[in-house]
């Protein structure tokens, strides 16, 4: 069973001047050098007018964190614009690449999610890169997502051994969209060290357009190309949230996944997995009914089971913000609300070697949003 061995913060929001106390949208990840870097979400509140991406990292194998100074630009193409989720890799020793989901924000009255359309603002893809350990970046350059609207980052960026690159994300439906609501998860790829990307990888979308496979959390899997996945699904027929949903698939299977995800006993939301070198996969859960927890739970049997008795829980949260939905019966339109309001969450994980992995989520109140980090001896 999995230990906690020490815990901290990487970026204490209470320190922060008014645009950087909420931080949330969380991501990790270690570099061959051995830094670790953690990627989020800051601003005044949730997807607001002046969110923009900023970065931390560690060189002491997360025990201390240092928030680096360079700024991204907001604005692409002459558009103001704000920026959410972000995600790293190294296409090469030494060389970053950051992949960030940028919102046109031209109409700053218009929040991010449409209730009467329920689509979201427009968006794109941005892309930078750094060749010094984060200190400085390249100006931002667009990656295509190939006719899909709505597109957002969906967890880590997947490089296999034969250099193959991924990008994770979902898209959606446009702020002005009345037409039906289709969602569905993919990847992008790059065989050119993150020069390009192109094509449209389906890894998940019901046939029906009846449940949402929302936030892929995607890592490798043994073999070049094999991905698992896991997924928080909302079912729009039942007004509920399903149990976490995971995936075993690869690059090789075109068009439709082979897999259709399926349901485990894990309940929650957000859920980021992790392949051992022994085979087991640990997933990191977020579940926000009460008492709302992150718990790390582990499968040693290729995912096709997770023992409660072996997850731990890493954090206990009691929610402040105003949250009109509960488990079942769920207004989707309250629902997008509350997802602003909720101050914890999005988990992310990453191996440190020697049998321990470092965790990173957000946490606080509605007033203030850390990034805290777990380390634990799995």
């Amino acid at each position: 069973m999995p230990t906690i061995e020490d815990r901290g913060i990487i970026y204490d929001a209470s320190l922060q001047p008014k645009p950087g106390s909420i931080a949330c949208f969380t991501s990790l990840f270690r570099a061959s050098s051995g830094d670790l870097f953690c990627s989020f979400h800051a601003g005044s509140a949730k997807h607001a007018l002046d969110s923009n991406v900023r970065i931390c990292r560690s060189r002491d194998g997360g025990k201390t964190w240092m928030a680096l100074p360079f700024r991204f630009e907001s604005a692409f193409g002459g558009v103001p614009g704000s920026i959410a989720a972000g995600e790293l890799v190294e296409t090469e020793p030494g060389k970053l690449l950051l992949i960030a989901a940028w919102f046109n924000r031209s109409d700053p009255k218009k929040p991010l999610f449409d209730p009467v359309t329920e689509g979201i603002l427009p968006t794109k893809q941005l892309a930078a890169t750094s060749s010094d350990s984060g200190e400085t970046w390249t100006p931002w350059k667009e990656v295509p997502t190939e006719g899909l609207n709505g597109c957002s980052t969906t967890g880590p960026i997947l490089k296999w051994k034969d250099g193959t690159i991924a990008y994770a994300f979902e898209s959606y439906n446009l702020w002005d969209d009345p037409g039906p609501k289709v969602h569905a998860a993919w990847l992008t790829l790059s065989r050119d060290g993150g020069k390009t990307f192109s094509g449209s990888h389906l890894v998940a979308r019901h046939p029906k357009d009846e449940m949402y496979y929302w936030d892929q959390r995607l890592c490798k899997g043994a073999r070049d190309g094999e991905y698992i996945g896991m997924f928080w699904v909302h079912d729009l027929k039942e007004k509920r949230d399903r149990r976490v949903h995971f995936l075993r698939s690869s690059l090789a299977d075109a068009g439709e996944a082979a897999k259709r995800p399926v349901e485990t006993n894990i309940p929650g939301q957000i859920t980021s997995p992790l392949l051992l070198e022994d085979g087991r996969i640990l997933a990191f859960v977020v579940d926000r009914s009460r008492p709302a927890t992150m718990k790390l739970w582990v499968s040693g049997d290729g995912g096709k089971s997770w023992p409660e008795k072996d997850a731990i829980v890493v954090y206990n949260h009691e929610e402040q913000g105003a949250i009109t939905q509960g488990k079942t019966n769920i207004d989707f339109k309250q629902y997008w609300e509350d997802m602003g309001k909720w101050s914890f969450g999005h988990p992310a994980i990453c191996s440190l070697g020697n049998g321990r992995v470092l965790l990173a989520h957000y946490a606080g109140n509605p007033d203030c949003m850390s990034i805290h980090w777990v380390r634990v001896r799995v």
